[in-house]
């Protein structure tokens, strides 16, 4: 999802790739709210929007951490942009699992 829509947004559309990818990182992350609560960590919590906007939050920090990887290892490196938006998912994943185990469920 977040590769389909970052691509589509900036191939298709011709929006800024950072734009593109900020909202591509935000929709999926919004749906791994939902595969996480059930499956990774299969949360009961009855405060739905409490553990939501705190899953939010850790995942706008990944967004953060996320555009970093991908301005560094695009623009500083000069690696292309699809293989370099790979290594901020990985490096913004690390990040959101802990962070979720540690602070959201």
């Amino acid at each position: 999802m977040d590769f389909g829509l970052t691509y589509f947004c900036k191939e298709k559309l011709r929006w800024n790739k950072y734009i593109s990818n900020s909202l591509g990182f935000i929709v999926a992350a919004s749906s791994n709210y939902l595969l996480n609560r059930k499956w990774t960590f299969e949360s009961t919590n009855p405060e739905v929007s409490i553990e939501y906007l705190s899953f939010i939050a850790v995942s706008l920090v990944g967004l953060l951490i996320n555009n970093a990887a991908i301005w560094w290892i695009h623009e500083k490196v000069g690696i292309n942009f699809y293989i370099a938006k790979v290594g901020g998912i990985a490096a913004a994943t690390f990040w959101n699992f802990f962070a979720n185990y540690t602070f959201t469920f």
